[in-house]
């Protein structure tokens, strides 16, 4: 009797949540100095991380990390654009930003978690999406036309837009649950992606 192999995800996408703040820490230190480059759109000094790191999972929007064998190893992040934010919302307009760490590229990381910052920006109220990149980062401009987003390019600078669909009541309830799970993960079992992967 044939075996059936199935595939399995060789990563897990989760939101991030504040009990995360060292491994967003530990991310961002690890990026090679051309991907931090192009994540923060600039040279951004250690100092600078560390103080962008020690506000960025308490600052409005929300983050999501793909986590291999327990270590995060990319991270997205949405963060509204003018008014219109609130607790319950972004606004009609937000920016997601991206890095996945070099040696984990090509993998379906920046897809999935390009995936799940659209769906969780659909459910916050954003009908407009953009993605803001250098023009020379190559694997951001691939990824924002992968998923639909139309691509203008103004010097250094490359800024994508993406239209989102409105929620239905289904999606709605599908995304509380998968927030439900990702809070669970993060806070009941901190290290079940290194003990299942």
């Amino acid at each position: 009797m044939a075996v059936r192999h199935l595939a399995v995800s060789a990563h897990t996408v989760r939101r991030l949540w504040p009990a995360d703040r060292n491994a967003v820490l530990d991310y961002f230190l690890r990026l090679d100095p051309e991907s931090r480059a192009s994540r923060f759109m600039g040279n951004v000094s250690e100092a600078g991380v560390r103080a962008y790191a020690a506000q960025a999972l308490t600052a409005q929007g929300v983050m999501y990390g793909a986590f291999v064998d327990g270590e995060l190893r990319g991270l997205a992040e949405l963060r509204p654009m003018g008014p219109g934010a609130s607790p319950y919302g972004l606004g009609p307009s937000a920016e997601a930003a991206f890095a996945v760490e070099r040696a984990f590229r090509r993998k379906g990381i920046g897809a999935d978690l390009f995936a799940r910052i659209a769906r969780a920006a659909r459910h916050r109220g954003v009908v407009d999406l953009h993605v803001r990149c250098l023009s020379g980062n190559g694997p951001m401009l691939r990824l924002a036309a992968k998923h639909g987003a139309a691509l203008q390019r103004a010097g250094t600078e490359t800024e994508g837009a993406l239209h989102l669909a409105r929620p239905t009541p289904f999606s709605l309830w599908y995304e509380s649950i998968a927030e439900a799970f990702d809070f669970t993960l993060a806070v009941s079992f901190p290290n079940r992606e290194r003990a299942t992967a």
